[in-house]
């Protein structure tokens, strides 16, 4: 697959979030922005540690790199929910067994219906504020007893280059959005880990944290049963 050029990256970062993935999809594989498999991997393992499970929702699915997870640790084909119809038919291509479902991740039309949901790399889209909607939904997606697994990278620290890069790419989204219409959002550094165990908490979840060692850790976040 051929990577997009810097063209189309640049016509796409200047969209809404739902057109840049429509432009972006039918190339969206062949980006860095598309969920390594060691790390798709690595959570499949952890996953297997907290089964098992019979139907797997993915939030946020895009072109479907967590439908294959979720094909190999549930027992019924999975749910893809997205709201870029480009990424799903991309996802469809990918996993024509798939119930793919276009929807807005904060008002998820299901209502416990899954005993396992997932998202991969997709928090980034979400603003602080509407982590509660969106917990809120995933948790009413869910049957009691249900997990909600969320994979998180290992964060590079301060003394890395890699760390000043996520920073000045958050520096250069706020910059865009201030001055740039429709918004593009897409943040790396404003979900930190307690953040998110807290809202998970607050929705209704017993949330803790799995390792994944060499890539990060998977958050565990189990519906009261």
């Amino acid at each position: 697959m051929e990577a997009p050029t810097f063209r189309e990256l640049a016509v796409q970062a200047l969209s809404s979030v739902e057109r840049g993935y429509d432009l972006l999809a039918p190339k969206f594989d062949a980006t860095p922005f598309r969920t390594p498999e060691p790390f798709l991997a690595a959570t499949r393992d952890a996953l297997r540690e907290h089964g098992p499970f019979e139907r797997g929702l993915d939030v946020c699915t895009g072109t479907g790199a967590g439908l294959g997870v979720l094909a190999e640790v549930t027992a019924e084909p999975p749910t893809g929910v997205d709201f870029s119809a480009g990424m799903l038919e991309q996802a469809g291509v990918a996993h024509p067994e798939a119930d793919l479902v276009r929807a807005d991740a904060r008002a998820l039309p299901f209502v416990a219906a899954y005993d396992l949901a997932v998202s991969f790399g997709a928090l980034g889209h979400f603003l602080p504020e509407e982590r509660l909607p969106l917990f809120a939904g995933i948790h009413r997606a869910l049957r009691p007893g249900g997990i909600f697994a969320l994979p998180a990278a290992q964060g590079p620290r301060p003394t890395r280059p890699a760390y000043w890069m996520l920073t000045g790419f958050d520096l250069a989204m706020r910059v865009r959005n201030a001055v740039w219409r429709p918004k593009f959002v897409m943040y790396y550094r404003t979900h930190p880990r307690p953040a998110l165990l807290r809202d998970l908490t607050e929705v209704g979840f017993v949330a803790g944290t799995t390792p994944m060692p060499g890539v990060g850790e998977l958050i565990v976040a189990r519906k009261k049963g």
